[in-house]
């Protein structure tokens, strides 16, 4: 019985995924790109699972990311610490002010805007993956692509090792579903202003492929 669960947004991703795997290790799945799609997706692939009597163990938001090169080197691996709705909030003229700053009651703040990796499943990427860089991963709705964007970014989230657009939404449906969640991605481009010739996706994808060959013993340790 397949245990883990791993979404992509986009085939190729999945496609990459899949290629680091033995056969039957994971149900891979691209599910689309940016948080909303991603989280619903991810919430109906767990609750079909437990209606079907094989709940999943654990579920692994996996891809390519932008990557803040003073922590990671594009085509670096990074793993998610946390999960952080990093555009979730209202604009002041003081500066952006997250959700679960802005006085709502508690219970109308959801996860709030940030969720934790799960420990087991961080630490057996971690063992799998040594030189792996750990640290929160943002999710975004809007890929940064400016200089200002990009320092804004680093003031407010400076342990920040990476932004994609999904794993906050996949965050969400697994601890909605009480499954543990982590996060994999691996650096295709920096961010900041968009510069084509510099993106290495490719060699992200390869990167990938191989970071891969780490999450069966996700698989472990999710039991």
């Amino acid at each position: 019985m397949t245990l883990l669960l791993v979404v992509t947004a986009v085939p190729a991703e999945a496609d990459a995924v899949r290629a680091g795997l033995p056969d039957g290790a994971a149900t891979v799945v691209p599910v689309g790109v940016g948080p909303a799609v991603a989280g619903a997706a991810t919430a109906r692939l767990l609750a079909l699972a437990e209606a079907g009597g094989r709940p999943y163990a654990g579920v692994v938001s996996a891809g390519v990311a932008g990557g803040f090169t003073d922590h990671v080197a594009v085509t670096g691996t990074v793993l998610g610490s946390s999960a952080i709705a990093a555009d979730l909030g209202a604009e002041s003229p003081d500066g952006f002010i997250p959700v679960d700053r802005l006085g709502m009651p508690a219970e109308l703040l959801g996860a709030g805007t940030t969720l934790t990796a799960d420990r087991d499943l961080l630490a057996a990427l971690r063992a799998g993956l040594p030189d792996a860089t750990v640290g929160p991963i943002l999710t975004v709705s809007t890929v940064t692509g400016t200089t200002a964007g990009t320092a804004e970014l680093r003031r407010r989230h400076p342990d920040a090792v990476a932004e994609a657009m999904e794993g906050y939404g996949v965050a969400v449906a697994a601890a909605q579903a009480t499954v543990p969640f982590v996060e994999l991605r691996t650096i295709s481009n920096p961010i900041g202003p968009r510069d084509r010739a510099a993106w290495r996706l490719h060699e992200a994808l390869q990167a990938l492929t191989v970071a891969s060959a780490a999450l069966p013993a996700v698989t472990t340790a999710g039991n």
